[in-house]
C-alpha cells in the first residue's frame, strides 16, 4: 500500500520540526545564489524561509506528495512547487543551493543517490541535508514491536520505515565526491504538550505508513495500545513530555571547476 501524507497533521509541532531546518540553512555559505531548490519540501512552510534568506533567488520546492504540494501552493507565494520523486528528479540546469530536509531517510538506498543529487548542483554550489537519527528511540522501537505482533503483523510487513547513517558516513561519502563537508549531529530536547503528544508527532511522520496499512477495524486498537506504551516511555511530570530527537546534518560545497 502506498501511504499518503496529511499536511495539517505534519504541521503539528511545526516550530519543533522547523528548528533543524533553520540550523541547517544557517551553515550554508552561499551569498547570492540564483537558483535554490528544496527537495522534499512538504507543505512549503520551510521553503518560504529559503525565500527570506535569499530574496533575489529563484526558489522552488519539490515533493512526491500531491497533498503536500497542493498545501504549499495554496499557502506560499512567490515559490514554484512541483510534484517529483527525489530518486529521479533532475534540475533543468544546475542549481546553486540544493536543500533536502528530513526526506532522504525514506529512501533506503539514499547513500547511493548522493552522487546523482550532487550532479544537480553547479560547481562551487551547495548541497545540504538533514535526516533524523533517532530510530533506536522508543518512539520508533515501540511502533515496530507492536506492528510485529498479531493481529497487526499480517498487514504491516513491508511498510515503509525510515533509516539513516551517522554523520561520519555522509562526510566520507561526499568527501570522496570532491566536496568540502561540514557534518554534525544534534540531539534536541523537545518539550511537547497536549494529549499523547509523542503519538501525535509520529503519526504525522514515521508511524504514518504503518497506521495507513492497517484495516479500519484494527487501527483504533493499535493506536490505543501504542499510545499506552508511549505514555509509559515518555511520562509527563506536569511540565510537558520531553522527546529527545537526534538529527544528523550535512553541508557540502561542491568543488569549483579548476581554472
Amino acid at each position: 500500500m502506498t501511504h499518503t501524507w496529511d499536511p495539517d497533521r505534519y504541521l503539528t509541532f511545526a516550530d519543533e520540526r522547523g528548528r533543524p531546518f533553520v540550523d541547517l540553512v544557517s551553515r550554508i555559505g552561499a551569498d547570492a545564489p540564483a537558483a535554490v531548490v528544496d527537495l522534499g519540501c512538504g507543505p512549503g512552510n520551510l521553503t518560504a524561509l529559503l525565500q527570506d534568506r535569499w530574496p533575489d533567488a529563484d526558489v522552488s520546492g519539490v515533493d512526491s506528495s500531491p497533498e503536500m504540494i497542493a498545501a504549499a501552493r495554496a499557502s506560499i507565494d512567490g515559490v514554484g512547487f512541483e510534484v517529483g520523486d527525489v530518486r529521479t528528479w533532475a534540475a533543468p540546469r544546475p542549481v546553486d543551493v540544493l536543500v533536502s530536509n528530513a526526506t532522504l531517510q525514506w529512501l533506503p538506498d539514499h547513500l547511493d543517490l548522493l552522487p546523482r543529487l550532487l550532479e544537480q548542483v553547479r560547481p562551487g554550489g551547495w548541497f545540504a541535508f538533514q535526516v533524523p537519527g533517532n530510530f533506536d528511540e522508543p518512539s520508533h522501537t515501540l511502533r515496530a514491536e507492536l506492528a510485529a505482533e498479531e493481529p497487526y503483523a499480517l498487514h504491516t510487513g513491508g511498510v515503509a520505515v525510515p533509516s539513516s547513517h551517522d554523520a561520519a558516513t555522509y562526510l566520507r561519502a561526499l568527501q570522496r565526491l570532491g566536496c568540502a563537508v561540514d557534518a554534525w549531529e544534534t540531539t534536541y530536547l523537545h518539550v511537547l504538550h497536549g494529549p499523547d503528544p509523542v503519538f501525535t508527532w509520529i503519526s504525522g511522520t514515521g508511524a504514518r505508513p504503518t497506521l495507513q496499512a492497517l484495516p479500519d477495524d484494527l487501527r483504533p486498537g493499535f493506536e490505543d495500545e501504542l499510545k499506552r506504551r508511549l505514555r509509559a516511555a515518555y511520562p509527563d511530570d506536569g511540565h510537558g513530555v520531553v522527546l529527545p530527537f537526534r538529527r544528523i546534518f550535512v553541508v557540502a560545497q561542491k568543488a569549483a571547476v579548476a581554472s
